[in-house]
């Protein structure tokens, strides 16, 4: 049988039984999930998509016209796509904060990038205060923990203490501490299966930044 035949209509109808019963287990389980709240949210693992997929929830933010912000920890010397579509078409609905300076090999000055992700920290604390704000995506975050530029217990202290209850925090980048992971409600883990940098081939536009 190849994809253009007829469908035999006992096989229609074994299908259409199937889907049937799925729909309504899922329906079951769907009436017991009725609560809400504001989620943290963790993107980590040494595969490729942790920032993007932030920037991903960040734009569904603002189509459903919820005020969002991002902070960026590390890659803020970079001039990416996201920042620049973000700041010229949306500046109204979601606030851009790159407060990073580059990795530390590149800035080769300890003490600048302690005191980058110290300010990065600060004005992140003041945007998660603000009710009206919906997602504020700390980019880049963990990075700053793996290298002790900020203190993981400080973070969540503040998170339990201070972040409004429908307010959503996504923190990215390799390495999550266990106690980040432990804390949040959402981690999602991304795995590198191949990678074309290990091939010879740059970082391209449009696809890692």
């Amino acid at each position: 049988m190849t994809p253009t035949d007829p469908v035999p209509a006992e096989d229609l109808d074994r299908h259409a039984a199937k889907m049937a019963k799925k729909k309504a287990a899922r329906d079951r389980m769907m009436e017991t999930k009725t609560g809400e709240k504001g989620l943290i949210i963790v993107h980590t693992g040494p595969g490729k998509g942790k920032s993007s997929s932030g920037f991903g929830m960040i734009m569904r933010c603002i189509a459903h016209g919820m005020p969002s912000a991002v902070v960026q920890f590390i890659k803020g010397a970079w001039d990416t796509g996201e920042r620049t579509l973000l700041t010229t078409h949306f500046g109204d609905v979601c606030q851009f904060h790159a407060m990073g300076e580059g990795f530390t090999w590149e800035t080769q000055d300890k003490s600048r990038d302690i005191a980058a992700a110290a300010a990065g920290w600060d004005k992140a604390k003041s945007l998660i205060r603000d009710p009206a704000i919906r997602m504020v995506l700390l980019d880049e975050i963990n990075i700053a923990f793996r290298y002790g530029y900020l203190d993981v217990a400080e973070v969540l202290a503040f998170l339990e203490a201070e972040k409004p209850p429908m307010t959503h925090v996504v923190l990215t980048g390799r390495g999550a501490p266990e106690a980040l992971i432990e804390a949040a409600d959402l981690v999602t883990e991304m795995t590198q299966l191949k990678h074309p940098f290990r091939a010879g081939i740059k970082a391209q536009a449009g696809v890692e930044f």
